[in-house]
């Protein structure tokens, strides 16, 4: 499998973004390259399978996807790396560690799926923050309930960067997408396995996100004995877009974690 990348001229480890779902690498790039600017790193954006300019040429299944990055790490990657991912490529990365550790050599965790079953999932219950009126006039009515969930940082503005993200890279394919999404293998298969992952971890998670919340983040905090957890207030489920300033000064300490 030949997943679409794009990589930076650094020099200093490798860092392997993985994007959220249904999002590309031009996008996981807006999101993360500022956070890790100056840190003179190996910066590499994958496209998943079906996602962006990669084609989907794997199952529909998360297990099938996870096995196609490992398969790329296997091949193009002096193995250990630094994984970074948000929502599903977060969801991925745990994965990783959990399955191939030997890949592994630390992780960057932003607002992380921990269970795909969204009834199962422990959701903030307060009324979201107050925001200005007008505010989610530029996107589609279609996005309107998912941004209301989705948002902590509720502007305009914020929704506008999020839109471009969400419309940046490549097309993907949204038939291999709805398969993954709704079928039944869309959990990874050892999604609620005890495990312990050794290496620097840091989670980051939103106070608002309506999407996989922030609780279920913390539980899982038992599997990183090197592990790293701070919810943000004002911030949601597209945290890096919402508050990039403070995602920047904690990966700017994991970072310094890693090369402890």
């Amino acid at each position: 499998m030949n997943l679409a990348f794009d990589q930076s001229a650094g020099t200093g480890p490798e860092v392997v973004c993985l994007p959220m779902f249904s999002m590309t690498r031009t996008a996981t790039a807006a999101a993360f390259g500022p956070a890790f600017a100056g840190a003179g790193l190996r910066e590499t954006y994958l496209d998943l399978p079906g996602h962006g300019d990669t084609p989907a040429t794997c199952p529909p299944t998360s297990q099938a996807v996870l096995d196609t990055v490992c398969e790329w790490l296997d091949q193009h990657v002096d193995a250990p790396v630094l994984l970074a991912g948000s929502s599903y490529g977060a969801y991925l990365a745990a994965g990783i560690a959990r399955q191939r550790p030997e890949l592994v050599r630390g992780l960057l965790l932003v607002c992380p799926g921990i269970t795909i079953a969204r009834d199962s999932r422990d959701l903030p219950h307060e009324p979201p923050l107050a925001a200005p009126t007008g505010w989610l006039d530029a996107a589609p009515a279609a996005l309107h309930a998912h941004l209301d969930a989705a948002l902590g940082h509720r502007s305009a503005a914020v929704v506008t960067t999020v839109l471009a993200a969400l419309d940046s890279g490549g097309p993907g394919d949204a038939t291999f997408q709805q398969s993954l999404q709704t079928g039944p293998d869309y959990a990874l298969p050892d999604e609620s396995a005890d495990f312990l992952f050794d290496g620097p971890v840091t989670v980051i998670t939103g106070r608002q996100d309506g999407i996989v919340g922030y609780a279920d983040q913390f539980r899982a905090m038992r599997h990183y004995r090197r592990g790293t957890f701070t919810v943000l207030d004002a911030a949601g489920h597209y945290l890096p877009f919402e508050q990039p300033t403070t995602l920047r000064s904690l990966t700017q300490d994991w970072l310094h974690r890693t090369r402890g």
